[in-house]
């Protein structure tokens, strides 16, 4: 099976997927919004194999807006249809929602630069609150291109890497770094979140008291 998986293989899948035209890597990464178990590095790296680093990344980069602005736009509407009340249920969500209020849009951005922060979390918790649709949308073109433009740079020449040990050994590496450094800013976040809303609750109470 694993023989099958050489360079020339894979090249040649490339080639059938460019066939597909450009479309199709538009349409990947913007249904990969909706879907997220759909490998989205995976995507963005055949785009950038097949268009090269700067028609690739510009595919990919619009697809990925253009799904998670109009998955925004869904909850944003119909958030509080029944379809979508298991998101709005859910503990962690509400305690995200509202601390967006709070604090803005800051937070969602840094999550959104992220290459493996749950997309459909942070859209679902914008959708939401109570921020502008056209400040959202500012924040996601301002956010997707650190993470789109990182993965492309590393399918734009997949026969360099796939040929070279030593750059798979740190392609690989730069990919569990900035995994870890994800988690530890989602984990800070969280932490933050906890914090302050526990302030919040703090204040109310002593407001209440001193009635």
């Amino acid at each position: 099976m694993f023989e099958w998986l050489s360079i020339d293989n894979l090249e040649a899948v490339i080639e059938q997927y460019k066939l597909l035209g450009p479309f199709a890597g538009i349409f990947l990464t913007f249904i990969e919004s909706f879907i997220p178990i759909l490998p989205l590095f995976v995507i963005v790296v055949a785009n950038a194999s097949a268009y090269g680093l700067f028609w690739g990344f510009l595919l990919s980069w619009l697809g990925t807006v253009a799904g998670s602005y109009v998955f925004f736009l869904l909850i944003r509407k119909f958030g509080n249809h029944r379809i979508f009340r298991y998101i709005k249920e859910q503990q962690q969500i509400k305690k995200l929602i509202h601390w967006v209020d709070i604090r803005g849009l800051t937070p969602l951005f840094v999550l959104l630069c992220l290459p493996f922060t749950p997309v459909v979390v942070v859209n679902s918790v914008a959708g939401l609150s109570n921020i502008k649709k056209k400040y959202y949308l500012f924040t996601l073109f301002a956010s997707k291109p650190v993470m789109i433009f990182l993965m492309s740079y590393l399918g734009s020449d997949l026969r360099a890497i796939l040929s070279e040990p030593l750059k798979i050994i740190i392609s690989g590496l730069i990919i569990f770094v900035i995994w870890g450094i994800g988690k530890l800013v989602e984990r800070s976040l969280n932490k933050r979140v906890e914090r302050d809303l526990r302030a919040i609750e703090k204040t109310k109470n002593d407001k209440l008291q001193g009635m």
